[in-house]
């Protein structure tokens, strides 16, 4: 029987030794933690967003780099068959908006849970506090060729296997061992390593008024993200205010193509270059549903309702009580100037600033603070077919730790879903004459 090792115990790893169990092979998952499924757990805030709903379509809409990689992987296994066997393993699911699935329980541990007892069913022998010191090869064939004999422990141990997949994960949230494991055994397979970046992330604004709305969420609110004139994202959704910037869903969303665009930039420009790189802007708009027209108006009528009130007092129906200090600040009206003496030019160009409340983005947070690593493991070196390496024989690689990343609404797990399940198909499934 062929012995697959699989390293790494999250969603990709799990995934992948169920499905190289069910292709016929003797399996052995490896977990550096003292449980499996540590950064599955406090996914979507602990309610674990395991996949969406939507078509294949949507899917890869939302897959911000690489997609057509995936093309093999989710058509192999998609979203559908996540869900039948989450669901066939006792976790009932529900889909919420934005075609967003969740178990009904809203606990991660049921989803965790689940997976368990598959891997159980599989007779999938799980190691836990086990770490990976490296990927063990041989010579194979002719030429420079080499195969993998397995892993090598910390401890010392050997474990010899035909397979090995690397489902190790990449650098956020460190806290739950993810701490780059996978990209140092990809580099000393002879992979070359897509630089890596945090992304669902918050971003860092410049403005110090942020600190002052610490706190405050924002509904039904529209964000572009602008280079200069050229629109680098557009979206539709909730925001958070914070002490260095923005957060929420809205923004993480943002975060992708504002990492992707920034280091597009910069390779564009030189590492070297010496000169001025121009800041990206987010342009917040606060009244999506209306023109400037309409909001014009609606400005005209709360003026008019609110005739002999100072202009700082005129602004409750339009904003909630923090922003309005903010709002009256960055409209250049003085704040105790009655609203019926606000000029019209005055209005019109405070209209503009409620469309497009400016922002000046100066970075982003750390990996602390990151959903998932942009970056990794070069895809042109992965079969996307199987997810074995092109440069070491017996090598797999699913999940984070591949250049892949999607936007928020549980398309990033449907990539470990798919990546993983395509790796320990591919590897489990292999028939070689090789012995070891």
């Amino acid at each position: 029987m062929r012995n697959v090792v699989v390293v790494g115990g999250g969603a990709s790893g799990m995934m992948a030794a169920i499905a190289a169990a069910d292709a016929g092979s003797r399996v052995c998952l490896l977990e550096k933690n003292e449980k499996l499924g540590k950064k599955l757990f406090i996914t979507g805030k602990g309610r674990c967003n395991v996949t969406n709903a939507g078509d294949g379509d949507a899917f890869f809409a939302n897959v911000v780099r690489n997609p057509k990689f995936l093309y093999s992987a989710f058509y192999g296994f998609d979203n559908r068959c996540v869900m039948d066997l989450l669901e066939r393993a006792g976790c009932r699911l529900k889909v919420e908006r934005g075609d967003r699935v969740f178990p009904v329980s809203d606990h991660s541990s049921d989803v965790i849970g689940a997976l368990e007892r598959e891997l159980r069913k599989r007779n999938v022998s799980v190691r836990l506090m086990t770490e990976v010191k490296e990927i063990v090869s041989h010579p194979y064939g002719t030429g420079d060729g080499r195969r993998v004999s397995g892993v090598l422990l910390q401890s010392g141990e050997m474990v010899r296997a035909d397979a090995v997949i690397v489902a190790t994960g990449g650098l956020s949230y460190p806290s739950t061992g993810s701490t780059g494991d996978g990209y140092c055994f990809a580099a000393a397979a002879g992979h070359r390593l897509v630089d890596m970046d945090p992304s669902l992330v918050p971003l860092v604004a410049a403005e110090g008024w942020c600190k002052d709305l610490m706190g405050l969420s924002l509904k039904n609110v529209s964000v572009r993200l602008m280079k200069g004139k050229h629109e680098v994202y557009g979206g539709f959704g909730e925001m958070l205010f914070t002490h260095f910037g923005v957060s929420g869903p809205l923004i993480l969303s943002a975060s992708s193509y504002y990492v992707q665009e920034r280091d597009r930039q910069r390779r564009k420009r030189g590492k070297d270059a010496q000169d001025v790189e121009e800041p990206f802007r987010l342009l917040i708009d606060l009244k999506p549903a209306l023109d400037e027209e309409q909001l014009d108006r609606r400005l005209m009528r709360d003026f008019e309702e609110n005739h002999g009130k100072q202009f700082k007092n005129a602004l409750n129906a339009l904003f909630p009580a923090r922003l309005i200090p903010v709002m009256v600040g960055l409209s250049q009206i003085s704040p105790e100037r009655k609203v019926q003496e606000v000029t019209k030019k005055e209005r019109k160009a405070f209209g503009s600033v409620i469309k497009n409340l400016p922002l000046t983005i100066v970075g982003t947070r750390d990996y602390n603070e990151a959903i998932i690593t942009k970056g990794g493991v070069d895809i042109k070196e992965i079969n996307p077919s199987t997810m074995e390496s092109r440069k070491l024989e017996g090598l797999y690689f699913a999940g984070e730790v591949l250049d892949l990343d999607a936007l928020t609404g549980g398309f990033n797990l449907q990539v470990a879903w798919s990546t993983g399940h395509l790796a320990g198909e591919s590897a489990g499934a292999e028939r070689s004459g090789h012995e070891l």
